[in-house]
């Protein structure tokens, strides 16, 4: 074995060992490294206001107008382009978010703790689908749900969560991929099993039973209620595998709407960036691919990790969301293991004879193959303030990977 191999195979271990915990909820001003009062962080890696896409914008404006810093849109941008708010990117602070994936200080966030190697990562709240703040949406309808999650469900899910003791969500997550999930844009099983496990703990915590069964009924009506701390713990899994001397894995996978990053574990905190692609995919009625954004959200961790579309295999009704053919997803798994180092002990796939999860992309493989990672991912619109409008499958750009192994070999003289 040589020394890329053997350095590949730590960081990978590190991966699959680490085992995240859900241990609370917390105000992301509070609990986030890093974060301050001036800064909102969103999904992708780092972007000027200038080159945001609109979801990305209408996010911002959004949470802006959430915190109470701007009464509307022109507000917000002033703001903004002030310098009176800065934007960071979710991943340079332990954190992701799906979609725009903007988290704003008083926004509560997950808290999972990777009980393994001590690591922790943070998301936001999920807000559903459609109409919502991570899609670029930012109307009053929106606002009022959002306080709504933060004033009323936020202190008592909160609650919950510590009364259960730590949700593992590895295990959650083995238990789904069992039950037709595949983590990313399938987590009706998973969420199912979340919303069970804080279901008495809520009706405990909640001041009053139509407080309580409001929101059950939240969490029980939103098939992606799991995503949020479900990404959460895919950075503590992935964060785990990072700054692997000599190690050509790739641990972050991230898009902003215009840009699509990737950052190895060998070459610290660098990105590599190119054109996010439009995905192609299903779209909800009245849209179609020409009212697409570019692909957008942090929830690339989840295929980083091992899971969503490279673990659709065990979720084959995923196409009725995103296209294609049961088949498709097959093979969509299948292929994912021309470049990977290895199989997940804990995620496994019963259509395929309890073989685990392709997990551990290498940077070499990608190069070598001409092979790019799946991606499964939802679509937003492209101007602001409009939202979701479908659901597809994209790739990165090959030509990311090519730089980074530039880079790599650069850095270690290969």
């Amino acid at each position: 074995m040589n020394t890329i191999d053997q350095a590949n195979a730590t960081a990978v271990e590190r991966m699959i060992e680490a085992r995240p915990v859900l241990v609370g909820l917390g105000k992301a001003l509070d609990v986030i490294p890093g974060m301050r009062e001036n800064l909102l962080l969103h999904a992708g890696p780092p972007i000027t206001w200038e080159r945001a896409s609109g979801p990305l914008k209408g996010a911002v404006i959004g949470a802006l107008i959430f915190e109470g810093r701007a009464r509307d849109a022109a507000q917000a941008e002033a703001l903004i382009t002030s310098g009176a708010v800065q934007l960071e990117p979710c991943h340079h602070h332990s954190a992701v978010g799906p979609m725009a994936g903007v988290t704003s200080p008083s926004m509560a966030v997950y808290i999972v703790e990777n009980k393994t190697h001590g690591n922790r990562a943070f998301s936001n709240l999920n807000e559903g689908y459609g109409k919502v703040l991570r899609y670029g949406a930012y109307s009053e309808d929106v606002q009022t749900k959002l306080r709504w999650m933060h004033d009323v469900m936020a202190p008592i899910l909160g609650a919950a969560i510590e009364a259960t003791g730590g949700m593992d969500i590895r295990a959650l997550l083995a238990e789904a991929l069992h039950m037709g999930d595949e983590g990313h844009n399938r987590n009706k099983a998973g969420s199912i099993i979340f919303t069970k496990n804080l279901a008495p703990h809520i009706a405990k915590a909640a001041p009053d039973g139509a407080t309580a069964a409001a929101i059950i009924q939240a969490l029980g009506d939103n098939a992606l209620c799991v995503l949020n701390p479900v990404m959460a713990a895919c950075k503590a899994m992935a964060d785990a595998a990072h700054g692997v001397e000599g190690s050509t894995l790739v641990t972050t996978m991230a898009r902003n709407g215009t840009d699509f990053g990737i950052r190895v574990s060998g070459l610290g905190e660098r990105w590599f960036t190119g054109a996010a692609q439009v995905p192609q995919g299903l779209y909800f009625p009245g849209f179609q691919a020409a009212d697409a954004n570019r692909d957008i959200g942090d929830s690339t961790i989840t295929e980083t990790a091992g899971i969503g579309a490279f673990a659709m295999a065990a979720a084959p009704a995923i196409v009725t969301f995103v296209s294609g053919t049961p088949k498709d997803a097959i093979n969509a798994t299948l292929e994912m293991y021309e470049i990977t180092v290895a199989e997940h002990k804990a995620f496994t796939i019963p259509q395929l004879d309890f073989r685990g999860t392709p997990v551990g992309i290498d940077l070499r493989a990608v190069v070598e193959t001409g092979i790019t990672p799946r991606v499964n991912t939802g679509i937003a619109h492209k101007e602001a303030g409009v939202g979701q409008i479908g659901a597809g499958l994209v790739r990165p750009p090959l030509a990311i990977f090519e730089d980074a192994l530039v880079a790599f070999a650069e850095e270690y003289g290969y």
